[in-house]
């Protein structure tokens, strides 16, 4: 038995497939289609097992895009593998009325169909008291009462389920013939060729994105609407509002709402006076970025402090038990200097997605979305995009994914190509890293961290760079097609603390075992690259410190600290290093920064792993000094000066900040645009407007 879940976006149907299938779930993509098929199998009472389809979230089953289309294909097309033998219709208990909409539409389609009141306790908060009986024999189907967050009535959904009647034996809210000539309907019926009436007027309006119609079917569609003159969108305005009579008729009789109720959503307008509006939204905004950035660096100082002791402890106390040789060496300069390098900025990677987490769970982010719609559109994209680019705050590569509910293709190509020009959070540990290094840790007006304002910065700059390259690919980029955008601004609530902290140690943990795979690998691949050279060059380095002129002219320490970083220059590592460094030196890069930059294609956070590991093999085996202390003494080989100053530090953030480094991004931009067309030119315009513009900043700051 195959039982699919319907629903508008934020309803919660995905918590609702998460309670029902546990971790007994898998995803893929639907036939056909880019989009993600979430599917999952669950246990009834009666011992049956059910196979549960998560479908794409949708307000109305008229598609506006291919994936929209989607939910059309499967709940109409009877030969499509995940065509359902029942459809589970998930609605806001607080807000039925929109909500009952695409209910109506689906319980139509024939289908049995069984209704869940999701966010009950909502409902009970604002005092919208729903007679459940009363509305199952209005619609004529079972109505379940659930909060699909806390497992309320989880298993009362399960006993629904497998009490299903094998036959549709629901309402129908909207009489076709009222708006529908009987020619017109008998035609349709005979064309879509299904057991509902209802199925023929939504493939007259979406016959061109569905994937199940054969070209031949879908020309016949373009006849009859020609022949009959059919004005597809007054058919669809006559439904929808005859559907909404029928609605309030019902809430009529099965739902009553209370001052308190109201009130609420009272209280949410107000909120919304202010966080969006066209001026004081945006200086929020402001404030809440400035806030979490402050908190970035207040709030991560002193557990960054003890990672940092820590591994200056293992590294000293390894350094003191185990025997000298090149095991240790690896062990201690490679891998645990690697790891350390990164696993330092644990902390601030978890305030930034607690933060994310709050501002989703209280529903601001939407508010976010509706607000920089505004500026979207003037540089020519969908509101769409807007989705996609907070994300990339995170993580580019589900971004991009996201843009494919974007059905303008212009739109979607170029929300492709900018979003990974937000400053995403393997960025974070390279802006940090030289924001410590460079700028002071200082109050401004008493309460504004200096380091805080200048992450902010950083930020900001990838907000603004994705904005202007919009605007300019709007200029070369030429279309015809029109974009819409539809937000749901949810009503605010306390976030749910259980949640929020899920969500960090969610994405600690991915980020500590996926990057920590390739630090790891990177750093072992480093270390013999560093350690290993062409058996002349080190040879004629090793004579050159034993000689007995060099032994009198420098003390021990010194002598040793020379050689080390000799032997560490005519290394393999250091001899591609030199080879790339005539390019980079204009930016205030030496070839270790270089060499940083090669291995942090793999992923960007890589950059700091790469500079732990080259900074402890190059240092004498007695070293024990952090990451961020070898690199505040790191000076050039020729000229003796600092190599991370203001300007350094500052052209290199900014080239992090424009530059394409990042694989897994690419690899899904080719998947998303099926060709190396789109990426090849995102690597080169990136690339190109990373080193121009951290040459300028270089040269100004200099």
């Amino acid at each position: 038995m195959k039982v699919a879940l319907v629903g508008n976006p934020n309803t919660g149907k995905s918590t609702l497939f998460n309670a029902l299938t546990g971790l007994n779930q898998k995803v893929g993509n639907f036939p056909g289609v880019t989009v993600d098929k979430k599917t999952g199998h669950c246990k009834l009472p009666d011992g049956s097992s059910i196979e549960i389809i998560d479908l794409p979230g949708c307000y109305s089953l008229y598609p506006k895009s291919k994936d929209e289309a989607v939910v059309l294909d499967v709940l109409v097309d009877e030969n499509n593998s995940s065509h359902p033998d029942l459809i589970v219709v998930i609605a806001d208990a607080s807000n039925l009325k929109r909500n009952l909409l695409l209910y109506s539409q689906v319980a139509d389609l024939h289908i049995p169909v069984i209704l869940a009141l999701n966010m009950i306790d909502i409902a009970r908060k604002k005092q919208i008291t729903i007679d459940v009986d009363q509305l199952a024999k209005e619609l004529g189907v079972q109505v379940v009462p659930i909060c699909a967050r806390k497992g309320e009535n989880i298993d009362l959904m399960k006993q629904a389920i497998a009490n299903a009647p094998a036959v549709a034996i629901q309402k129908e809210l909207v009489d076709l013939d009222a708006f529908l000539a009987p020619k017109v309907r008998e035609k349709l019926s005979t064309l879509a060729a299904q057991k509902s009436s209802y199925a023929g007027l939504l493939l007259l309006k979406g016959h061109d994105l569905v994937s199940f119609l054969p070209h031949e079917r879908q020309v016949k569609f373009d006849e009859l609407i020609e022949e009959e003159t059919i004005d597809r969108d007054s058919l669809q305005r006559k439904e929808t509002l005859q559907r909404y009579q029928s609605i309030d008729k019902v809430l009529e009789k099965a739902v009553v709402r209370t001052p308190l109720s109201d009130q609420k959503d009272k209280v949410t307008n107000q909120l919304d006076f202010i966080l969006t509006h066209r001026v004081w939204g945006f200086v929020s905004f402001f404030l809440i970025l400035l806030f979490i950035f402050q908190a970035i660096f207040a709030w991560a100082d002193y557990p960054m402090g003890l990672i940092e002791d820590f591994f200056a402890w293992v590294e000293e106390t390894g350094k003191s038990y185990l025997p000298g040789g090149a095991l240790t060496s690896l062990l201690l300069d490679g891998i645990i200097a690697g790891l350390g390098g990164i696993l330092v900025f644990v902390p601030q990677i978890a305030i930034l997605f607690g933060f994310i987490a709050i501002l989703e769970d209280t529903g601001y982010m939407a508010r976010i979305a509706f607000l920089m719609d505004k500026v979207m559109r003037k540089v020519g994209l969908n509101g769409k995009s807007v989705v996609p680019l907070i994300g990339g705050l995170a993580c580019a590569v589900p971004s991009i994914m996201a843009s494919r509910n974007i059905e303008n293709w212009k739109d979607r190509i170029i929300t492709i190509m900018v979003t990974p020009l937000m400053s995403c959070a393997a960025r974070l540990p390279v802006y940090t890293l030289l924001i410590s290094l460079v700028v002071p840790n200082e109050k401004v007006w008493g309460f504004f961290n200096l380091q805080g304002l200048a992450l902010m910065a950083m930020y900001l700059l990838g907000v603004v760079a994705a904005i202007v390259v919009a605007w300019v690919m709007k200029l070369i980029i030429k279309t015809k097609e029109r974009s819409y955008f539809i937000q749901e601004l949810p009503i605010y609530r306390a976030p749910r603390w259980k949640n929020v902290f899920l969500t960090m140690y969610e994405k600690v943990k991915t980020f500590v075992f996926e990057v920590g795979k390739v630090i790891i690998a990177i750093s072992i691949v480093l270390w013999v690259l560093a350690s290993y050279g062409p058996p002349a060059k080190f040879e004629a380095v090793e004579e050159k410190y034993a000689s007995e002129t060099m032994l009198a002219e420098y003390p021990e320490e010194e002598l040793e600290h020379m050689k080390s970083a000799e032997l560490l220059e005519n290394s393999y590592i250091g001899i591609v290093g030199k080879a790339i460094e005539p390019v980079i030196r204009p930016l205030g890069f030496d070839w270790k920064i270089g060499i940083a930059l090669l291995t942090s294609f793999a992923a960007r956070e890589v950059f700091v792993g790469t500079m732990a590991t080259i900074y402890s093999v190059e240092e004498p085996e007695d070293d024990t000094s952090t990451i961020r202390q070898k690199m505040e003494a790191a000076r050039f080989a020729d000229t003796g000066e600092k190599v991370y100053t203001t300007a350094t530090a500052f052209s290199l953030m900014v080239f992090y900040a424009f530059a394409m480094q990042c694989m897994s991004t690419v690899a899904v931009v080719y998947r998303e645009t099926k060709g190396w067309k789109w990426p090849l030119i995102q690597i080169a315009y990136m690339t190109t407007m990373a080193y121009l513009a951290s040459l300028l900043v270089y040269q100004l700051l200099r």
